[in-house]
């Protein structure tokens, strides 16, 4: 950094070891066996300077997050090309190992306290839904966003339910097409007036006929 004194990339070049010794040991162990203790330790930092740059392991848990994620970068660009970005972007992580990936092994062993749901709620909030929203031109953007969104966050829950191999030999070309797909539809603009459903059969293979089902037009 030009200009910068000393001190400053003293203090930058501790924060930066900081980080990666949290990440490392976040995605090992997770969020609740890793004391601030083990990160000082492991960054050759003490305890108290660690509390002085990042406040709390939970700022510091949020910190490595946006340091790892590439989701900004994803976002950004033309909104035409947003749902293959997105596609392209879950697809590769949908097919890639979770032991090459410190973000998802992060986010995998986060754990489930309160004060680290909020953490991730916010990163959500400012990193998915509230640029993807920005982005959406007509009605109801918010919830389009919140969508794709939910899209993007349950491919990892599928790794978690049925593992990383589950979808790891699958031609990453069709998981691009088929979610190219998924994300344009949820990102497309509510068509005005809505149309009404077809008929759907009745229960028991259309036993009791068949029942028209009908939107209001907001």
């Amino acid at each position: 950094m030009p200009g910068a004194t000393p001190q400053t990339r003293d203090r930058e070049a501790t924060s930066r070891r900081i980080l990666h010794a949290a990440s490392c040991l976040f995605a090992e162990h997770g969020y609740d066996q890793v004391t601030v203790r083990m990160i000082a330790s492991a960054a050759e930092a003490n305890v108290a300077l660690i509390n002085r740059y990042f406040g709390s392991k939970a700022r510091l848990f949020a910190e490595v997050l946006v340091g790892a994620s590439p989701l900004e970068s994803v976002i950004e660009g033309d909104l035409e090309g947003l749902p293959r970005r997105l596609a392209a972007h879950m697809a590769s992580r949908l097919t890639a190992d979770a032991r090459d990936d410190p973000l998802v092994r992060v986010v995998d062993r986060a754990g489930t306290s309160p004060q680290i749901r909020a953490v991730l709620n916010e990163r959500v909030q400012s990193a998915l839904t509230a640029p993807l929203s920005e982005m959406l031109p007509g009605p109801m953007a918010r919830e389009r966003a919140t969508l794709a969104t939910s899209i993007i966050l349950g491919g990892g829950s599928l790794r978690r339910v049925l593992g990383p191999e589950s979808l790891r030999d699958t031609d990453p070309a069709f998981l691009e097409c088929r979610l190219t797909a998924i994300f344009t539809a949820c990102l497309a603009p509510w068509p005005h007036p809505l149309p009404e459903v077809p008929d759907v059969p009745g229960p028991a293979g259309g036993a009791g006929g068949t029942r028209r089902l009908r939107r209001r037009v907001p």
